[in-house]
């Protein structure tokens, strides 16, 4: 009897043991994921939509509605409150909350700022005149063009413009269409422990992603092409162009 009872103990001791070390490490990794997206439990934070370029009134399109499912996703876990406005009516500086904005600068224009203010090192082609160059990306002095269907960039980027103390991040998804900003979006779902270790909790990353036969594949096929954090950073002392 005197067995079964020290058996039963053992058993209930590692149980235990089990369960604070698991709790430990769940609350250990959410409390990091909160750190990263700056958005401690009860906290709010800012979804900046943009308007789809192709509607004749205001609208948001197909896949950036599934971006903004991927990032709910992440608010709902880290324990937040999501304010969704539109790009036109988010009159408001940064750094009180975290902010995620969606779009490029011509179906957003709060995107347009933050590209001018944060990301001075790059532009974007957003002529409406036919042509290689409509809406690729010069960032230092490379160019990367849109291949329709094929080859498709979007700039995904944490940035807090080297403020320190308790200043939230804005995130930026800035593609060239809307299928790459919901590639983006899962990019960072999925990859968020990692970009945190890279990076830091607090650290500021621009990173170049390339959504590959986005005709075939959807937005699941995602490389990342380069961190351009330096370059698009810097400003740009002229427009230089690359092949």
């Amino acid at each position: 009897m005197r067995e079964i009872v020290l058996g039963v103990l053992v058993a209930a001791i590692t149980a235990s043991a089990g369960w604070f070390a698991r709790t430990y490490l769940w609350r250990r990794r959410l409390q990091r994921k909160q750190r990263f997206f700056g958005m401690p439990p009860n906290s709010e934070c800012l979804l900046v939509v943009n308007r789809d370029a192709a509607a004749g009134e205001w609208s948001v399109a197909r896949h950036d509605v599934f971006a903004l499912l991927e990032l709910s996703a992440l608010i709902k876990d880290c324990g937040a409150k999501a304010d969704v406005v539109s790009h036109d009516a988010a009159q408001q500086g940064f750094g009180e909350r975290t902010e995620f904005c969606l779009g490029g600068p011509v179906s957003n224009r709060r995107m347009a700022a933050h590209l001018q203010s944060l990301l001075p090192g790059v532009h974007m082609d957003t002529s409406a005149a036919p042509g290689p160059d409509r809406g690729a990306f010069t960032i230092g002095s490379e160019r990367y063009r849109l291949e329709n269907g094929t080859a498709e960039h979007v700039l995904l980027a944490r940035l807090t413009a080297g403020r320190t103390g308790d200043v939230r991040p804005v995130f930026l998804i800035c593609g060239q269409r809307s299928i790459t900003n919901q590639a983006a979006a899962r990019y960072l779902a999925r990859h968020h422990v990692r970009l945190a270790r890279k990076h830091g909790t607090e650290g500021n990353f621009c990173l170049l992603l390339k959504v590959v036969n986005s005709q075939a594949y959807g937005p699941d096929v995602v490389e990342l092409v380069a961190d351009v954090t330096r370059a698009a950073t810097t400003p740009r002392r002229g427009a230089h162009r690359a092949g």
